[in-house]
């Protein structure tokens, strides 16, 4: 008989402090999802109600007790924190419970340093990790070794554990100085686009609620698609044309979630900021998610952090294959909002309309005569702007088009 071989996986205790009950709870379902996405799953978990963390431990000592024989009642090799835990929260907590001690953040790390694959994408994640570990040594004088273990061992940075405070600082410069030079490659790519006049929609969303499944729809962009959270993490910008002739880029950004460290925001400023370059941002939402309204404002918080709360926003309610189409949706930081499924392509036809709409509110509207030997300009406003009507006179074309305002002085 065959022998099967199952993936053992770790097991950690999820442990929250905060002042509603349900909140930690959703909170908590999410944080389960991060951790079966790292590769561990949750044994147990422990809610403690209070008004602010504890300074010392997260939780008190009560509940430290009931976490302790947790580990012991569940073979649990960790516990995992909802929030981003101090260096004393830390070391206190290891010598409370003897075991390995992480939280959101680093979890969220993990996860990174499993998805990146790109030069930059590796680059922003071990800068990343090396600014998370940094300031978890702030006042010890232990080993950063001590702090490396999050589920699993992986990532660029994991290498780099026994560094000294010094070494780190350093690493930390070099990683800066290449990310300098890859972000310098980014603008170089943006400005070209914004000389060839191509308008850019940026796909921006709550982890997990379709952006892949949308831009693969669009484009047969060939991005993995899982059901999981960060299944992807480096974007994809691809072309799409309009049934007008017109092309547009789409370019997909990594997703967003509550509580996403700062570490990250940072790390991933330039990659999240092709949003605040966009013309128009197109968010996902999943509208089978009970959670959509918080998931939304989540987004529409990062947004702001970044400086791209000014864009125009199309909201599309994905997912709605799994919904009753006669539910309302609203999202009123939307200019518009569309119902879709990604996967079943049911809406994405009106979604491109509403798209090119918004896109043509941005656009002058132009009538002109053009001679006959500057043909040229009109196959410009083809591929830049709307062509609504050509009309070939005896002394020349007549056009009527909406055209960026970019290229007015070319044509």
């Amino acid at each position: 008989m065959e022998e099967i071989q199952r993936e053992v996986r770790e097991k950690v205790i999820l442990v929250a402090a905060a002042q509603d009950a349900w909140e930690a709870e959703e909170s908590l379902d999410e944080l389960a999802e991060l951790v079966k996405t790292a590769g561990a799953e949750a044994a147990a978990r422990v809610i403690q109600i209070r008004e602010t963390p504890h300074p010392g431990t997260y939780i008190g000592k009560g509940k430290i007790e009931e976490v302790n024989a947790l580990l012991y009642g569940t073979d649990a090799t960790g516990i995992v924190c909802d929030d981003e835990l101090s260096p004393a929260q830390i070391g206190n907590l290891e010598r409370a419970l003897d075991t390995k001690i992480m939280d959101r953040t680093l979890v969220i790390l993990d996860i990174f340093a499993k998805r990146a694959f790109t030069r930059e994408g590796k680059i922003q994640v071990e800068l990343a990790q090396l600014k998370y570990r940094a300031s978890k040594l702030t006042g010890q004088g232990t080993a950063l070794s001590r702090l490396g273990g999050g589920i699993g061992t992986r990532g660029p940075g994991e290498k780099k554990l026994e560094m000294d405070r010094r070494l780190i600082r350093t690493r930390i410069s070099h990683l800066k100085a290449e990310l300098r030079d890859v972000v310098k490659h980014r603008e170089v790519q943006r400005k070209q686009r914004q000389r060839n006049h191509m308008p850019v929609v940026c796909i921006v969303g709550y982890t997990n609620a379709g952006k892949s499944t949308l831009l693969n729809y669009f484009t047969d962009a060939g991005v993995l698609e899982e059901d999981q959270l960060f299944a992807t993490l480096d974007p994809t910008t691809k072309s799409v044309e309009f049934d007008s002739g017109q092309t547009i880029l789409m370019t997909d950004t990594v997703g967003f979630i509550r509580k996403l460290p700062h570490h990250l925001v940072d790390a991933f400023r330039s990659t999240l900021e092709e949003a605040k370059y966009s013309d128009v941002i197109l968010h996902v939402v999943d509208a089978s998610n009970p959670q959509k309204e918080k998931q939304m404002k989540a987004v529409y918080d990062t947004l702001e952090q970044l400086g791209a709360n000014e864009s125009t926003v199309i909201t599309a309610f994905n997912k709605m294959d799994l919904m009753d189409p006669e539910e309302i949706l609203k999202d009123p930081m939307a200019e518009s909002v569309v119902k879709i499924s990604g996967k079943t392509g049911q809406g994405t036809e009106i979604l491109l309309d509403v798209i090119e709409q918004v896109l043509q509110k941005q656009k002058l509207y132009l009538e002109k005569l053009y001679k006959y030997d500057e043909a040229g300009k009109i196959q410009m406003i083809r591929n830049y702007g709307q062509l609504l009507r050509e009309e070939y006179r005896d002394d020349g074309i007549y056009v009527e088009a909406y055209i960026p305002q970019e290229i007015l002085g070319s044509i």
